[in-house]
């Protein structure tokens, strides 16, 4: 019997989350395609339309170098997937929309946006809906069905979630979205004289934050399990990818970084003040850093989580349940065999 495979990743934000449903094929690519949802954590800014004019404050230049340093894109080339193209910058092909489609986009919400230059996660989903009536025109229904069956969904949001409930209450200039609470960002405005939370648990970062986000990934686990017996034709995998970067924060130079408090990218206190509207702003050793900007995490935490997803890596075991990525994938072959 077919079943829908399910991965949803809780990570540093409110939530991510990736599905895969199967595959009907004996090749070593176990997944059709991979299509995305999200927020700046699957979209360096390349799919928001105005992105350079209304990132106000934010980072210009959210990720070093481009989207495939990102989590999804490193999970997908474990894959063996191709590059999965914006939706702005897709041609409207077939054979594009069957290698994937990033809908994500920078300073995206779970909830309606405030701002008609942001895409909620209601806004990605009409276009991933759009996107499989497409397949159902082209590819008929049966062969449609199968494919979509044999893909990967990807969602990662929360970020200005957190802003609109962290932030918006502050004095001054609002600096980016927040991933929890030992962002740059977040910790410039917590270090301030008006600042109302509690500084900290070891490390500098704001323990009342980061006890609503793990307080949220708790409950998202419990819905996951729900789920799981609830619909009996469906696989749901949780990844907790906050707890993964809390513990490179709270042990830093075990995983080989030097500074787990300021951007690499970045002007002022914890280089939060400004954030990265320049490649050339950037520090010298990248790799030294836990975080590239006010919010995002270097290239090289995003690698230690990709390898930590796919195949339960020891130092930060247990970051997906009950199975890994690359489990999960399995998973998926096997149910069509």
């Amino acid at each position: 019997m077919e079943r829908f495979v399910l991965l949803l990743v809780a990570a540093v934000s409110m939530g991510m989350t990736n599905v895969t449903m199967g595959q009907e094929n004996s090749s070593s690519n176990h997944v059709s395609a991979m299509y995305m949802l999200g927020d700046s954590s699957v979209d360096c800014g390349v799919n928001s339309l105005f992105y350079p004019i209304v990132h106000q404050d934010l980072s210009l230049f959210p990720c070093n170098g481009s989207n495939s340093i990102l989590l999804p894109y490193l999970l997908a080339e474990k894959m063996g997937l191709p590059y999965t193209v914006p939706f702005y910058s897709q041609n409207g092909s077939i054979e594009g929309l069957l290698s994937g489609v990033n809908y994500g986009a920078a300073q995206a919400t779970i909830l309606s946006p405030s701002s008609l230059s942001h895409q909620s996660l209601n806004q990605q989903l009409r276009q991933v809906f759009e996107t499989l009536q497409l397949l159902e025109l082209q590819l008929g229904q049966e062969s449609s069905y199968h494919f979509v069956r044999s893909s990967l969904f990807y969602l990662s949001f929360g970020k200005d979630d957190y802003i609109d409930l962290f932030l918006q209450n502050f004095s001054g200039c609002m600096h980016g979205n927040i991933t929890f609470g030992c962002t740059p960002s977040l910790l410039l405005e917590w270090h301030s004289p008006t600042a109302r939370g509690n500084i900290d648990d070891g490390t500098g970062c704001a323990e009342e934050i980061n006890e609503l986000v793990l307080q949220y990934n708790t409950m998202l686990e419990e819905h996951i399990v729900r789920l799981n017996e609830e619909l009996p034709d469906a696989h749901i995998v949780f990844c907790d990818l906050y707890q993964g970067v809390k513990k490179i924060i709270t042990h830093p130079k075990l995983f080989g970084f030097e500074d787990a408090k300021s951007a690499c990218c970045g002007l002022g206190f914890y280089g939060a003040k400004i954030g990265c509207i320049s490649s050339d702003m950037a520090c010298k050793t990248v790799s030294a850093h836990v975080w590239w900007d006010l919010y995002n995490p270097t290239p090289e935490v995003n690698s230690l989580l990709a390898d930590s997803a796919w195949s339960g890596e020891v130092v930060l075991s247990n970051l997906c349940r009950p199975i890994t990525v690359q489990d999960l994938v399995c998973t998926s072959v096997s149910n069509f065999t």
